[in-house]
């Protein structure tokens, strides 16, 4: 999975958003904190949802058990239902 061409992010002050172009269906921005960043910064090269937990992981290895593993499957169900990812 990838970030779609047609979405562009920016972060700004600790804040995240996703914007889309004008091709997307998708009308609205999406705003996120430095974490969802770090999963749009994953996105803009093929991987997985395994690969983006691993990496994560590895970053944020004192986060609570499972912590990652929901924030970043909510994440990606996000972007997929504003058809952010290819």
């Amino acid at each position: 999975m990838k970030l779609s061409r047609d979405f562009l992010y920016h972060e700004s002050n600790g804040e995240v958003y996703l914007v889309p172009s004008g091709n997307a269906e998708f009308s609205g921005v999406v705003k996120g904190n430095k974490t969802f960043g770090e999963i749009l910064g994953l996105l803009r090269e093929d991987t997985t949802e395994q690969q983006i937990i691993d990496t994560l992981r590895k970053e944020y290895d004192d986060a609570p058990e499972g912590m990652i593993e929901r924030d970043v499957r909510k994440a990606v169900e996000n972007l997929r239902s504003v058809g952010a990812i290819e």
